[in-house]
């Protein structure tokens, strides 16, 4: 009997072996996304042999999130977990003797962030801060006897709540932040062991970016210091001495550039520092952030270096000699790392493939990336000097031998004045060349933003859902320059609508779209441009809007654009016309397409208000539509079960609308 069951285990088991060996991958369902995991945020080691990097993965049973730490040695490994499971942690950074791994978490009830420390080689993780209000921030000084803190002011109000808001700032509100009062973030440095963190900073003002001086002496930082920083977008890159208490000890202002200088980077000598800086801060996001460079004293010219690109830069970091600085750039479709000399010469762009690098971190000559592909999600690539790039996680290995990823065209084509549009063409799973397919038009936010080669489960979704899913980037995106970009400043609406409906037209003389079963949507600026599209033309069987605004006057004061509302488009009060102009709430009788409205109540950034607008004028003019709202949902929506029922009434409203005989 024993010889029976061993032969039956054995032949079960090469059973299971033999159908894993030739299982396909499947397209993919909505439980799916919930497998997926988020890799990001890389740091090397300083002996470069080590990579720690976060992994995000969603608990459905818990309806949570949870962001562990893990490390893999450089040249590759197995990876190993660094953080426990049953809490997040966040910001990996190592000690400068690498010894000590450090993160950012918030353990047991009501706790606030702080910062923890473990040794590499094993053992449990010790708290290092003990900040009453927490800590968003921190870096280790050089020579790792201190670390630099960022800290909010703490609330004063005396005795239980809820208190009431009392507001006096003129930006009072900010999505995920709530009402703004007038505490502040500061600069502080605390030397593991004290009682006590030193502040650093002070006034009535904002701090962030801190980076220490290579020789620990001083601190760069970004702050807006005008006498309303409300009112402006100049934030400058600011100096300040590390080992002094004393109100702005030796505090200099290193650019004077009236638009926002952010994102400090030391040379290795500490004379200059590289930054990302905007010229044009009337455009504010409509404009090309470019890298400069400037002397650390305040007293140098500031150079922009990238200029005749075009291009928006990020991410800073300058190569072990001083002469050269890595970064992002972002180009038609991708974000790829880049190189330029400090004289503005000598620009090189990494040409290992398509792909969109988010997370970067540089130490020596190697440098560590969070890279995504159209076709997987983001894992960890290293890129050496010579520009050659190596996969060294593979996180999503079971997603991606389960999942199939659908096929897609990049594609080009004239928009109604000739100008060149650039986007994706997903094709549904199964496709047959020479059969029209439904198809939605998906569009992206922003609206200063791209669709790039990184993997969209959205798209991958409705392909497998049978789907043709057209992801355009419209005039308005980025990567295109700033002309491209520009040219939706207060005309919303316009050109970007002429530029996705080429892209239709483009599908259906490609033979892929079938005109008689069009869908439209997106979120935040894709739902907005979803609003103009569906008051401006008939063509779309059913529409979803999600995040969206309508009737742009009734959002100011109430969403937390209210500066860029009036850069762009006057006050209100003297320049109705420019916002009357573009609010498509005032179309609402043209539309005849069944719509689903969506979004988060407690979303300040896009409020739901527009959707409610447009759902309330649209049953009164017994147009089909719907309503749905997320409680207590941001303009991300979280909640996993809320997650998957947008997926779900994602599907139902197109299958129901566009599939329609």
């Amino acid at each position: 009997m024993k010889t029976q069951y061993t032969l039956l285990t054995l032949a079960m088991v090469c059973i299971v072996q033999i159908l894993t060996a030739t299982a396909q991958p499947a397209p993919p369902t909505i439980t799916d996304y919930f497998d997926m995991q988020y890799v990001g945020s890389p740091r090397i080691s300083p002996d470069g042999n080590w990579i720690a990097y976060t992994v995000r993965k969603t608990d459905y049973e818990k309806q949570s999130a949870e962001t562990r730490i893990w490390m893999i040695a450089s040249d590759g490994n197995e990876p190993l977990p660094m953080t426990a499971e049953g809490y997040s942690a966040s910001s990996p950074r190592w000690s400068p003797d690498g010894r000590y791994l450090s993160f950012m978490a918030s353990r047991g009830e009501d706790a606030k962030n702080q910062v923890w420390v473990l040794d590499r080689r094993g053992g449990e993780a010790r708290q290092l801060t003990e900040i009453e209000q927490g800590v968003s921030g921190y870096e280790w000084s050089p020579d790792g006897s201190k670390l630099l803190l960022l800290i909010r002011d703490a609330d004063t109000r005396q005795g239980d709540g809820p208190h009431p808001y009392v507001i006096d700032r003129l930006q009072f509100k900010r999505d995920y932040a709530g009402y703004l009062d007038r505490r502040r973030t500061h600069i502080y440095t605390y030397t593991p062991g004290d009682s006590a963190a030193v502040q650093l900073t002070f006034g009535d003002y904002d701090h962030s970016a801190p980076a220490w001086s290579p020789d620990g002496t001083r601190i760069a930082f970004v702050s807006n210091r005008t006498p309303e920083p409300d009112a402006n977008i100049d934030a400058n890159i600011w100096v300040v001495q590390a080992g002094c208490s004393e109100v702005d000890c030796g505090l200099v202002q290193v650019t004077r550039n009236a638009g926002p200088d952010t994102q400090p980077a030391w040379s290795p000598d500490g004379r200059n520092i590289a930054y990302i800086t905007n010229p044009e801060p009337d455009k504010f996001w409509y404009a090309t952030t470019h890298l400069a460079i400037t002397a650390a004293d305040g007293r140098g010219e500031e150079r922009i270096l990238t200029r005749e690109i075009d291009r928006n830069m990020s991410d800073p970091a300058f190569a072990p000699d001083g002469r050269t600085i890595e970064f992002l750039m972002e180009n038609a479709g991708e974000v790829k790392p880049a190189r330029i000399g400090t004289d503005g010469r000598r620009f090189t762009v990494v040409d290992e493939g398509k792909m969109d690098v988010k997370g970067f971190h540089r130490v020596g000559n190697l440098t560590a990336m969070s890279v995504g592909t159209f076709s997987q999600p983001d894992e960890i690539y290293t890129l050496s000097r010579n520009g050659s790039m190596t996969q060294r996680t593979d996180v999503n290995a079971d997603y991606n031998r389960r999942v199939a990823a659908a096929s897609f065209r990049e594609i080009r084509f004239p928009s109604a004045d000739g100008t060149e549009i650039h986007g994706f063409m997903v094709l549904p799973h199964g496709y047959v060349e020479g059969e029209r397919y439904p198809t939605l038009l998906w569009i992206h936010g922003g609206p200063v933003a791209q669709y790039s080669h990184s993997y969209n489960f959205n798209a991958q979704l409705f392909a497998a859902n049978g789907y043709a899913v057209l992801l355009i980037n419209p005039r308005g995106s980025s990567g295109y320059g700033q002309a491209f970009s520009e040219i939706l400043f207060a005309d919303w609406g316009n050109k970007d609508f002429e530029d996705v409906m080429a892209g239709v037209d483009y599908a259906i003389e490609q033979g892929v779209a079938d005109p008689d079963h069009l869908g439209v949507g997106g979120w935040s600026y894709g739902g907005i441009l979803t609003n103009y599209v569906i008051t401006k033309t008939d063509r779309f069987h059913g529409a979803i809007s999600g995040a969206s605004e309508t009737l742009m006057r009734s959002f100011y004061g109430h969403d937390h654009y209210q500066l860029f509302w009036e850069k762009e488009l006057g006050l209100p009060w003297e320049t109705p016309e420019n916002w009357e102009r573009i609010s498509p709430f005032n179309d609402v009788a043209n539309v005849v397409t069944p719509t689903l409205w969506i979004g988060g109540d407690a979303d300040w950034n896009v409020p739901i208000l527009g959707s409610e607008q447009m759902y309330q004028a649209m049953r009164r003019l017994g147009i089909e539509t719907q309503l749905v709202v997320y409680p207590d949902e941001h303009h991300g929506i979280s909640r996993p079960s809320f997650q998957r029922d947008r997926f779900e009434r994602y599907l139902d409203w197109f299958n129901r609308f566009v599939l329609r005989e």
